[in-house]
């Protein structure tokens, strides 16, 4: 099975919603644990990668784009 790519501040998408009602969490930490950031309510929540990885459905928002459109304005 091939890893999931994600990074450090991507907006990742889960495959079950929060309570808080949005399906959008930001990396705010990496290790052998994944820390996520709800983005509807700010509640973070910290996960073994593995499961982590198992949750994740796909990133919507890489950090790196968003770092490169932000250096082209």
């Amino acid at each position: 099975m091939e890893r999931k790519q994600f990074g450090l501040g991507d907006i990742v998408q889960m495959k079950k919603q929060h309570p808080c009602g949005t399906n959008a969490w930001k990396v705010i930490r990496m290790g052998m644990d994944i820390r996520i950031k709800c983005t509807g309510c700010q509640h973070s929540v910290m996960l073994p990668r593995l499961e982590f990885e198992k949750k994740m459905k796909k990133v919507l928002v890489s950090a790196k784009e968003s770092e490169q459109s932000d250096e082209n304005r």
